[in-house]
């Protein structure tokens, strides 16, 4: 018997259905969200993480970026151009080290911050704050968790 027919007969099946259904709940309101969040300004979550997150350092690598924001170097490539050509980021050689390339938020980017929505729905961040301190944190660790178990980092 193969190991994925062990998963099916095992206790798991009882779990598969709900879990799948709230993950795919979870992703329709994320793209429901993208969408408005993409009318603003015409960027993507995912484009406004990168900012905020070169908004939380000075300078950054590519390499640092992409770990913090959980993008494949390649993915975040692309992003990282389509920012630039926008003149939200600039990209610095190095002075010592000519090879490494800093990436740092340019005025127009932090100017665009200043006014970009929130990454979570308004919805969502009422609920979320009228929740415990424990409770939050909970379902915070909960879903990292969820992430982690789907392959993510």
């Amino acid at each position: 018997m193969t190991a994925e027919k062990v998963l099916y007969q095992s206790d798991i099946s009882i779990f598969e259905v709900p879990l799948f259904q709230a993950m795919r709940r979870l992703q329709q309101a994320g793209e429901v969200h993208a969408k408005r969040v993409a009318r603003y300004g015409g960027l993507t979550p995912m484009q406004l993480l990168i900012l905020r997150a070169l908004a939380d350092e000075a300078r950054l690598t590519a390499s640092a970026l992409s770990r913090r924001v959980s993008l494949t170097a390649a993915t975040l490539s692309v992003l990282l151009d389509r920012l630039e050509e926008r003149g939200l980021l600039q990209r610095q050689r190095d002075e010592r080290d000519r090879r490494r390339q800093w990436l740092v938020l340019a005025e127009a980017g932090r100017a665009l911050l200043e006014e970009a929505p929130p990454l979570l729905p308004p919805e969502f961040r009422l609920r979320f704050a009228a929740l415990p301190e424990w409770e939050r944190h909970a379902l915070t660790a909960a879903l990292l968790r969820v992430a982690e178990l789907c392959g993510g980092e």
